[in-house]
């Protein structure tokens, strides 16, 4: 057979082929679509139906990847993402050109002073430095991304002791004293794999001065794999502290109380994208989690949506005092604000009984989660920066401010955000998916299917091989001390010397209009409102 022959068979072969393939999917799915009830659009085009439907499925990495802008994507924008992504992996926050915020939206800003603090005049604490893993970056063409690990000491940005607040300083036997104001916001081992908790904890612990929440999941051997403190949350499941039958057992709290590592313990009465108790697929309740949980395998969990110990602020407060006495450690609540008159009725038994927890963490309404309901998600709490200043008011207006601590968490991933918080009321700022991205998370939104391309968000083993815990946790501690760094900047901006000083009279309100409020104006003492 000569060359030309053969040639001209494989360019018949390669044409039939072409005609061939897409006639027989075609008429295949005809077949089997065309009697099908299920789906119209399918029955009547069964071939264009499939296209759609596909399109449809990748409609999301497409959107993600290709068609928003840098700042359009939810629930974080793809800026928001790369803050956080490269201040992991090289503990930097460097741009170039100029800001793409969109200046003309209303929004928060920091009040620079004329005359800013200089860097030598900052009180931080950066006597010890921290031995850590950069990414060093070699070459970044279009089909070609080289990079290495190199061996870096960097400076902590930690508070000197003077600064550094004390939860429970006045009540606890045990008091805590934390060095730095950002730390981990609650994460279950459940809703995270065993890596992604280790991960944190290991990147966490060699940061100092922080802390990682256990989330209402109970505490397992993976949060106590590096040496940071804990603080162990309570959830209406009581998942740790309860009995087989589920009802609270004083022993094991006992038990966790006494773990060096715990320093607090927090009461979750509610969640911002769930205003109820917690849920566990059923996918993900492997033997560990069941065991560290004292549920079934296998059985997806639904937490009840409030305690049963207690239904009243007096008897959630006895609750309180009886954990305090008995752990001798500091105990708080979390809360999504809402009805405010229930707010306000809580603060003013507080101040009227002395009774109070240690902290109250507010959660605003755009909090994340491993899964939830969309309606719960979507409406019901009020979002952080609304929440935040009114409680932080109403506890100045009853005149126990001084004796509650206040955590505020709500998409803050930033030390623009993180610096805003604390100038509209809080102590501290809790993190979960700024963490979540520099151990893998690629914003999937699969949390609750057990499906995380990542490893992150997920206990099946095999999908874990992608999260390698060594390199993750280096990025979770360069993550956390650059966002300390970057408030140390905001800090000098402010002309202040510690963060610890931003307040009210440090923030300012831009409206869409331009006209500009400053803090202090905007937000008021509040009136407890009509039952």
């Amino acid at each position: 057979m000569s060359t030309d022959t053969i040639i001209l068979t494989i360019i018949l072969t390669l044409i039939s082929l072409i005609l061939f393939v897409p006639l027989s999917l075609g008429l295949y799915l005809w077949n089997i679509d065309h009697r099908q009830q299920e789906h119209s659009i399918l029955r009547n085009f069964p071939v264009l139906g499939k296209i759609r439907y596909i399109l449809e499925k990748i409609g999301p990495e497409l959107r993600q990847y290709l068609f928003l802008n840098n700042n359009e994507d939810k629930p974080f924008s793809r800026n928001d993402y790369k803050t956080a992504v490269l201040s992991g992996k090289y503990n930097t926050r460097t741009m170039g050109f100029g800001s793409e915020r969109d200046f003309e939206q209303a929004g928060f800003y920091l009040q620079n002073a004329l005359f800013p603090t200089n860097r030598q005049e900052l009180r931080v604490d950066n006597q010890y430095t921290v031995s850590t893993h950069l990414y060093q970056l070699d070459q970044d063409n279009l089909l070609t991304r080289k990079e290495h690990l190199v061996e870096k000491q960097i400076a902590p940005f930690l508070l000197p002791a003077r600064d550094a607040p004390i939860i429970g300083e006045h009540t606890c036997r045990q008091p805590f004293q934390v060095f730095g104001l950002i730390g981990q916001s609650a994460m279950s081992f459940g809703a995270l794999g065993d890596r992604a908790i280790t991960a944190l904890s290991i990147g966490l612990g060699r940061a100092r001065g922080t802390w990682m929440n256990t989330g209402e999941g109970g505490l397992s051997d993976y949060h106590l794999k590096g040496d940071v403190d804990i603080i162990f949350q309570i959830g209406p499941g009581l998942f740790g502290v309860r009995t087989e039958d589920g009802t609270f057992s004083l022993e094991e709290f006992k038990k966790k109380s006494e773990l060096t590592q715990i320093k607090a313990f927090e009461l979750k009465l509610a969640q911002g994208a769930k205003t109820r108790g917690g849920h566990l697929e059923g996918e993900k309740v492997s033997a560990e989690i069941a065991a560290v949980r004292n549920v079934k395998v296998g059985v997806s969990i639904d937490s009840p949506n409030r305690f049963n110990e207690f239904k009243t602020a007096e008897e959630m407060l006895a609750f309180v005092e009886l954990l305090r006495e008995t752990g001798g450690k500091p105990v708080g609540i979390k809360l999504v604000v809402g009805n405010l008159h229930d707010l306000h009725e809580l603060v003013a038994y507080m101040a009227e009984s002395g009774k109070h927890p240690d902290f109250i963490t507010v959660d605003g309404g755009e909090g994340g989660t491993g899964a939830s309901f969309q309606e719960l998600a979507d409406a019901a709490g009020l979002p952080l920066k609304s929440a935040l200043p009114y409680l932080h008011q109403l506890l100045v207006a009853h005149g126990i401010r001084d004796r509650i601590k206040l955590f505020a968490s709500g998409k803050l991933i930033s030390a623009d955000k993180i610096a805003v918080a604390l100038g509209l009321g809080a102590d501290f700022v809790n993190i979960a998916r700024g963490l979540m991205f520099n151990v893998g998370c690629i914003q999937a939104q699969v949390c609750h299917t057990n499906h995380c391309p990542v490893g992150v968000a997920t206990t099946d083993p095999k999908l874990q091989q992608a999260l390698i815990v060594d390199e993750k946790s280096f990025r979770v501690t360069n993550y956390i001390i650059s966002l300390r760094e970057g408030l140390y900047n905001l800090t000098a901006a402010a002309g202040l010397t510690s963060p610890t000083e931003l307040s009210a009279a440090h923030i300012i309100y831009k409206q869409s209009n331009g006209q500009v409020t400053p803090a202090t104006a905007l937000i008021h003492y509040p009136t407890p409102p009509l039952s």
